[in-house]
């Protein structure tokens, strides 16, 4: 059973960057056009393609790229039997049995939104082996969805005029996903989703954690920083770490400047582990992270640095 949501953009951060991209994007969805938000993990485009879909003002159908989906995982297929028995006893001591079995089909999650002109989200499309996405073709050109075979429905449907389709994939050299094939590239509008910049990320942390904006700017400018001196970055925005630092230290009532222990135990913890660097490396340009940060906020203590793989 396909399952249709209607989301709400209620808590949705939009600062000047994030509103130019919706501007972007809306202009192609309005137009009748399917559109492909393509980046790294974590840069926020599963929350602006349902942001998008909530803005078109129709149900939302979210589906997510597998690579053990088959094509009838997203239009459908033939689940069982339905049975009828009709009892015949018209004439005296002559009994007729007339039993039918017909094949029920089963819309999936592409066809309903096509049938019914919702909003379909396919959330890292590129995960789904590129020869079964090869259904959104036609669907997305001449806007005819091709159906098997079948007594029971026609060999296709013509889409809703309100149908449209938004994408989301992380890059190819991604572990787990598969080169897109030109033909359905070619069918899309693709907007590049960049590593969010600090304001966006300032306020996300905000709504998100519920600290103040000075303890998120605190978070953003040491993850930010740390990204940077790093000798290789990790593929995925740093958002992510930002937003578990801070959920971590407002539930806990830790507060957030470098003197504290505890902050800066956390920070380690997650910064440290996704960094692609040796540990040891890691702990030296986090350690003197904090001692900048501490200087430039004039604090009169002497600063605590991370000495021997050790915290304080």
């Amino acid at each position: 059973m396909t399952t249709v949501l209607q989301a709400t953009s209620q808590n949705f951060v939009d600062t000047p960057a994030i509103h130019r991209l919706t501007k972007r994007a809306l202009r192609y969805l309005h137009a009748g056009f399917s559109v492909h938000l393509r980046g790294p993990a974590g840069t926020g485009k599963t929350t602006l393609a349902i942001h998008l879909a909530n803005l078109l003002e129709r149900p939302i159908v979210l589906m997510f790229g597998d690579d053990e989906y088959k094509s009838s995982d997203l239009i459908g297929n033939q689940r069982g039997y339905n049975r009828k028995k009709v009892v015949d006893n018209f004439i005296h001591n002559v009994i007729k049995v007339e039993d039918e079995y017909r094949q029920s089909w089963s819309d999936a999650r592409l066809t309903t939104a096509c049938r019914e002109g919702f909003t379909l989200i396919y959330d890292e499309f590129n995960r789904s082996r590129p020869e079964v996405n090869n259904v959104l073709l036609s669907v997305l050109e001449e806007k005819l969805l091709v159906l098997p075979t079948s007594a029971q429905q026609p060999e296709y449907i013509r889409a809703h005029p309100q149908f449209r389709v938004i994408f989301t994939s992380n890059p190819e050299e991604y572990c787990g996903v598969h080169e897109t094939q030109d033909a359905l590239m070619d069918r899309l509008i693709t907007l590049d989703i960049p590593e969010p910049d600090e304001l966006t990320q300032q306020e996300i942390v905000v709504q998100k954690s519920g600290l103040t904006r000075g303890d998120a700017a605190m978070i953003v400018h040491l993850v930010k920083t740390f990204r940077e001196r790093s000798t290789t970055h990790e593929k995925s925005s740093g958002l992510r770490a930002c937003l578990i630092v801070a959920t971590v230290c407002h539930q806990n009532n830790i507060p957030v400047v470098p003197s504290s222990a505890d902050f800066r135990e956390i920070c380690a913890d997650i910064l440290l582990s996704r960094a692609k660097i040796p540990h040891a490396e890691g702990l030296t340009i986090l350690g003197q992270l904090f001692k900048e940060v501490m200087t430039a906020d004039k604090r009169s203590a002497p600063a605590e640095v991370l000495t021997h793989g050790k915290l304080g």
